[in-house]
């Protein structure tokens, strides 16, 4: 069965569970919530976090998805904003040399927590239907999320993800040494990738800081151009992803972002 992607604003009113009620969701969102305490004294004072994802087969589209929700509560905002020290995230080897990844650690810290969990039940899906192909969504905090799962689906399993994110965050640090190779390898990872990003949503340029980048930050928008004053209403600007106009017209190569390697990219073991 050939590959049917959904129209943009679907996949938004899906992972956002129709935020705006503004559309019909395809299917319900029932996601895992599993908290987790970074510090001593986290886990002293009883302090916690939660991330929350889910993931199903759709038989109609042959297609394994994971989904990633957005920020939800108190503790979210902790690691969207208390948390933006980078994080040493991993060591792999690319192209025969080591290539030492660095993340933002409030979203590095949630995705680590349940990496293996996701691991675990995308393998138990694949089995199943080894050629599904694998969509990975998120929205807001949810597309740091998925961002991470799709460079780590790809590392560990050599699946290259079709990924739509949007109101899209920055996961990734590279520093000015390994700038060209970091964004050589994030060319290697998925099949198609789209990191959609209102140009007045100030969401998405967060965090705010050197070095930070997204996979392949798409930009969209009904208005044109950036502002101030546009960017401190993001109620308006980070919401709005449900609109069909914001999609048309757009490259059908944008979402393409380095090398088509059709050959599996990552054979290290599983971390």
């Amino acid at each position: 069965m050939d590959y049917r992607r959904l129209p943009f604003e679907q996949y938004f009113i899906n992972t956002s569970e129709d935020y705006n009620h503004k559309g019909t969701v395809s299917y319900a969102v029932s996601y895992t919530a599993v908290a987790y305490s970074n510090t001593f004294w986290e886990r002293l004072f009883g302090i916690s976090h939660e991330v929350n994802y889910e993931i199903h087969y759709e038989e109609d589209r042959n297609v394994i998805q994971l989904n990633f929700q957005r920020t939800a509560g108190f503790s979210d905002w902790v690691a969207n904003v208390g948390e933006f020290s980078v994080k040493y995230y991993d060591a792999i080897e690319f192209e025969g040399e080591p290539l030492q990844l660095r993340v933002h650690r409030g979203w590095g810290d949630m995705y680590l927590t349940i990496k293996r969990e996701v691991r675990k039940q995308w393998q138990k899906l694949h089995d199943k239907h080894p050629d599904a192909e694998t969509e990975i969504l998120g929205w807001s905090l949810g597309s740091g999320q998925a961002i991470l799962c799709c460079q780590d689906l790809n590392y560990n399993f050599g699946v290259r993800p079709h990924l739509f994110t949007y109101g899209s965050v920055r996961p990734f640090k590279s520093v000015s040494s390994n700038a060209e190779r970091m964004k050589k390898y994030f060319g290697t990872l998925c099949e198609e990738c789209w990191n959609f990003a209102d140009i007045n949503d100030i969401v998405t340029y967060m965090p705010p800081f050197k070095g930070f980048t997204m996979l392949n930050r798409v930009d969209v928008g009904t208005d044109k151009r950036r502002s101030l004053f546009r960017l401190l209403d993001p109620y308006r600007y980070h919401t709005g992803y449900d609109q069909a106009e914001l999609y048309e017209g757009l490259d059908p190569g944008a979402g393409i972002m380095g090398p088509d390697l059709n050959a599996a990219h990552g054979s290290g073991s599983a971390r």
